[in-house]
C-alpha cells in the first residue's frame, strides 16, 4: 500500500474537475467551465505569426529557455504592465506556467504546514487546492458587493495576533466565482488594514481586461499599481483568459526579495515555462494583436452575459438572487436555504444543463446556497435554452 504524504491526503476532489466529463457531453449545455469558447481563439493569427518567424526563432521556441522567462516576452510584458500603471521599475517579473503556478509558488514561498492563509469566501477553487497542498489552514472572509468584508477581516486579524496569517489572497477584478468588481473605496480601506497588520497581499488579476463598460474600465486599476509603494503586493496575471489557456502562461510581478525566492522555486518545479508558447505570445503582444483581440472578446462576452442575464430574469424564480457582473466570465447566484443544491444539479444534468455548486469555492467546502454559471464558453442560443432548463428545475424544486 503506498504511503501517501500528509499534504496529498489533505486534498479534496474538485467539483469542477468532476463535472468536466459531463460538461464535454455534446448533449449537455455547460455553464461549468470557466474558459473561452474554442471558436474564439485567434488560430489564424497565430498560424500567420508562426509561419512568418525566421528559422532561428523557431528553433529557439523548441529549446529550453531561461527560468525567469523568454527575454523578448519579459520586455513586451513589462511594457504592457507599465501601461496599466504597475510599478515595473522597482519590481521583478517572472513568467510562470499559468497563473496557477504563480499561486503555487506563492504558497511554497510562505506556507509551512499549519500556517493560516486568509482568502475571500468564495474563493478561486485552484487557489484553495494549491494552498491546501502545502497544508495551510484557510480562513475565508465573506464578500459583499464592494469586496472583502473589512469588518470581518479586521475582527479575525485582531483575534490572531499570536499566530498571524502569512498573506491575504484575493481577486479584486471580476471575481471568480462571485463576479464582483472591488470599489475604489474598498481597495483604499483594505490597504489601510494591510499596512496596520503588516499583511502581504497576493493579488490575482486574471480577468481585469474583460470589462464591459467604461465605468468598469476605470475601476480595474490593480491594487499594486495604486498602492504597491505603501505595502508589499505580489501581482499575478495570465494569458489564459485573454489569449488561450493552452498556452499555459502567466506571470508574477513581485518585490525583489520575494522574486528571488520565486525564481528558485520555479527552477525546481519545471526549469522554465514553454518557450514555444512564450515566443508566440510575445509576437502576439508586441505586434498589437493582443489589444485588438481582447477588444473583440469584450464585445462577445458582454453579449453572452447580457443573454444570460436576460434569460435569468425571464426564467428563474424571483427567490434566486444575484448581481449582474460588469466583466469577466461568471454570474454567482444564491438559492433559498431550504433547497438542496446537489439535487438541483442532478436534475439539471438529467434535463441537459450543468453548473458548479458553491461548495467548490468555499474554503471550508460546505456552502450549499450558491452556484456559479459561466457564460464565456457557451453560444447565445444555447445560453437561453440552458437557463430555461435550470429555471424549470428551480421552479419545480421550490414547489416541492
Amino acid at each position: 500500500m503506498p504511503r501517501f504524504s500528509k499534504a496529498v491526503s489533505s486534498l479534496r476532489t474538485s467539483e469542477i474537475r468532476d463535472l468536466m466529463g459531463v460538461a464535454t457531453n455534446p448533449d449537455i449545455i455547460s455553464f461549468a467551465g470557466g474558459m473561452p469558447g474554442n471558436e474564439l481563439f485567434p488560430v489564424k493569427e497565430i498560424d500567420e505569426i508562426y509561419n512568418s518567424l525566421p528559422l532561428n526563432i523557431k528553433q529557439t521556441s523548441f529549446q529550453y529557455g531561461p527560468t525567469p522567462g523568454y527575454e523578448p516576452l519579459l520586455e513586451s510584458l513589462t511594457e504592457y504592465l507599465k501601461e496599466k500603471g504597475l510599478p515595473v521599475e522597482n519590481n521583478r517579473l517572472l513568467i510562470t506556467t499559468g497563473s496557477l503556478q504563480a499561486i503555487n509558488i506563492s504558497g511554497k514561498i510562505f506556507i509551512d504546514p499549519g500556517d493560516t492563509i486568509v482568502t475571500e469566501n468564495p474563493c478561486f477553487v485552484g487557489a484553495i487546492s494549491a494552498f491546501k497542498s502545502y497544508q495551510a489552514n484557510l480562513k475565508g472572509i465573506d464578500l459583499d458587493d464592494e469586496g472583502i468584508n473589512l469588518e470581518l477581516l479586521q475582527k479575525y486579524l485582531d483575534g490572531s495576533k499570536s499566530t498571524p496569517p502569512k498573506f491575504l489572497y484575493l481577486t479584486p477584478n471580476f471575481h471568480n466565482p462571485a463576479g464582483i468588481l472591488y470599489t475604489e473605496k474598498r481597495k483604499k480601506e483594505l490597504v489601510t488594514v494591510l499596512v496596520k497588520n503588516n499583511l502581504l497581499l497576493i493579488e490575482d488579476d486574471a480577468y481585469g481586461e474583460l470589462y464591459f463598460d467604461e465605468d468598469a474600465h476605470k475601476r480595474i486599476v490593480p491594487m499594486k499599481a495604486l498602492y504597491g509603494g505603501e505595502t508589499p503586493i505580489c501581482y499575478l496575471g495570465s494569458f489564459s483568459k485573454i489569449l488561450g489557456p493552452g498556452f499555459r502562461l502567466g506571470w508574477m510581478l513581485a518585490p525583489p526579495e520575494i522574486y528571488q525566492k520565486a525564481e528558485l522555486i520555479k527552477q525546481s518545479l519545471d526549469a522554465c515555462s514553454p518557450n514555444f508558447t512564450q515566443v508566440l505570445a510575445n509576437e502576439f503582444l508586441k505586434s498589437g494583436k493582443l489589444k485588438k483581440y481582447v477588444a473583440e472578446l469584450r464585445v462577445i462576452y458582454k453579449r453572452r452575459k447580457e443573454t444570460m442575464a436576460e434569460a435569468i430574469r425571464k426564467y428563474f424564480p424571483e427567490e434566486i438572487t444575484w448581481v449582474e457582473p460588469k466583466g469577466g466570465f461568471y454570474i454567482w447566484l444564491k438559492i433559498p436555504q431550504k433547497l438542496d443544491l446537489n439535487s438541483i444539479l442532478k436534475a439539471g444534468i438529467e434535463k441537459g444543463a450543468v453548473f458548479v455548486v458553491g461548495k467548490a469555492f468555499d474554503p471550508d467546502g460546505i456552502d450549499n446556497t450558491h452556484f456559479r454559471l459561466a457564460y464565456s464558453h457557451t453560444a447565445e442560443d444555447k445560453i437561453e435554452k440552458g437557463i430555461r432548463i435550470l429555471g424549470d428545475v428551480l421552479k419545480k424544486t421550490l414547489k416541492e
